[in-house]
């Protein structure tokens, strides 16, 4: 067999296996809460790979190494922030998120959460974090299908447009049929596949050089990639780089907080005191991930700097080294099945996300304007037909991309983590937060990223900073200067605290 035919049997035995998994889920689905919150009852082991693996994204296996391959170390600054961020968000909002989204009226998602924390009868709050999840998701799925289609690209030298259909179409398949326990589930098994091929690719490959020592000087003084002569600030994280730009690549982990796909996790633990075994599960997990994204980046510059003969498809982002190392060290079935990684952090992320937009299309803006809540059946199935409309317009958009996979997720996550990252954390550890604070906060946030985001300030700083602090001035000032809670609010406050303890 040919070594396309190869990888199309190692990728559609991957497609039926997250299938199965979409059917198994819809068997256990009867209640709209099993569709769109596993009933609360998903174990801290799924609930931190299905965390991490729709966390990652394409951006883990394509858009990392990339750009540490184009840059070099400095661009580290962006996993440190994260492993921080992802450490501080398990530590300190999982266990409150899952007490208190339970005692707010058994909340299904953090817009419902906000208008039930603060017990908002104007509906404003709801709406409007219902919107902001719409704008900001759209482009993020849309991130997840221009992945797609460079993966197909890559692999099998075929159409762009084709492989981001077929992404998509499965994609939403499971996610259709099995809902949040599809998604989870399928992510758990996709985090794992990422896990695996992120520490296998790059040991082959440096096994596989003439002298493996190389890859610590080959970067700075050889030529490779898009350095002719060798780039010879490669491996210094702070030579060549402004304290703004380490501010900003340490930003990101900021964005954690404010993830609707990440933080849902915490939502549908068992209980608030399994989020110390989560954290342990994923702050481990995304620590050995990154570290392989690294050496993909690191071995990738002397793997393609010494072999003349081989070439990275991608010569403007260089977002496929690691598409291109496994399709050229592998037999092609152990090639397809190893670069099913990227086909899974991809879907994971999509799948996670289309998932959120449903829920905000449907439990955040259609329950609240009919008379009479819907049966579960009619819910669950109004959720599916969202996750097909969204996932048509995210392609439309993906039809012709016009930025980096990395470009179209920092946009998103600025949005998410400055809209929402400051409203989170104060709804959870602040008792004097009130409806007008929480609303400013988060308009000012989404505006100062978005805008701040479009211009040149842009070059400057990653929007995420300055959307992050307007938003929490705007959200504590605001505050201070109107009505208190009631009492009421501030006694729920308190028994979650306790409940998390």
């Amino acid at each position: 067999m040919t070594q396309h035919t190869w990888f199309i049997v190692a990728i559609v035995i991957y497609m039926l296996v997250m299938l199965a998994i979409g059917y198994w889920s819809y068997r256990q689905t009867d209640e709209y809460d099993d569709y769109m919150l596993a009933g609360r009852d998903l174990n801290p082991f799924v609930a931190a790979l299905s965390a991490g693996a729709s966390d990652m994204s394409g951006w883990l296996l394509m858009g990392l190494p990339g750009a540490l391959f184009v840059t070099g170390f400095s661009e580290l600054w962006i996993a440190v922030g994260l492993l921080i961020g992802c450490w501080a968000n398990w530590k300190w909002v999982a266990p409150r998120l899952r007490s208190y989204t339970e005692i707010a009226e058994n909340s299904l998602t953090l817009p419902s959460f906000m208008e039930n924390r603060l017990h908002d009868r104007s509906r404003a709050l709801r709406i409007i974090s219902s919107v902001v999840i719409l704008v900001f998701f759209t482009f993020y799925v849309s991130s997840g299908m221009v992945s797609g289609g460079k993966y197909f690209e890559s692999t099998f030298n075929g159409s762009y447009i084709d492989g981001m259909l077929i992404v998509a179409a499965v994609t939403v398949a499971y996610t259709f049929i099995g809902g949040f326990l599809a998604v989870s589930y399928t992510d758990a098994v996709q985090g794992m596949i990422m896990f695996l091929s992120l520490l296998i690719v790059p040991l082959m490959a440096w096994i596989s050089l003439d002298d493996p020592s190389s890859i610590w000087t080959w970067a700075s003084s050889n030529p490779y990639g898009p350095h002719p002569e060798g780039n010879p600030n490669y491996f210094s994280m702070i030579s060549g780089v402004s304290l703004m730009v380490i501010i900003s690549n340490m930003a990101w982990g900021l964005g954690y907080f404010g993830q609707p796909h990440i933080i849902v996790r915490f939502m549908a633990l068992r209980s608030p005191q399994e989020a110390r075994r989560g954290s342990i599960i994923g702050v481990g997990w995304m620590f050995f991930c990154i570290a392989g994204a690294a050496a993909v980046a690191l071995v990738g510059t002397a793997f393609f700097g010494q072999n003349a003969e081989y070439s990275v498809t991608d010569q403007k982002s260089f977002e496929t080294i690691f598409l291109d190392m496994g399709r050229i060290l592998f037999h092609p079935l152990i090639a397809g099945l190893v670069l099913t990684a990227v086909l899974a952090a991809i879907m994971s992320t999509i799948s996670s996300q289309l998932l959120v937009v449903s829920s905000a299309l449907v439990e955040d803006l259609y329950t609240i304007v009919v008379k009479k809540k819907p049966s579960s059946q009619i819910l669950i199935n109004l959720s599916r037909t969202a996750v097909v409309m969204v996932a048509i317009v995210a392609a439309m958009l993906a039809l012709n991309p016009n930025d980096s996979i990395l470009g179209l997720v920092a946009f998103a996550w600025a949005g998410f983590g400055s809209a929402f990252g400051p409203l989170v954390i104060a709804s959870l550890y602040w008792r004097r937060l009130n409806t007008n604070g929480a609303i400013a906060g988060m308009v000012t946030g989404a505006l100062v990223s978005f805008f701040w985001g479009q211009s040149a300030l842009g070059d400057i700083m990653y929007e995420i900073v300055p959307g992050f602090v307007c938003a929490t001035i705007a959200m504590v000032a605001v505050s201070l200067a109107t009505k208190p809670p009631t009492q009421q609010i501030t006694e729920e406050f308190d028994k979650a605290a306790e409940l998390a303890r």
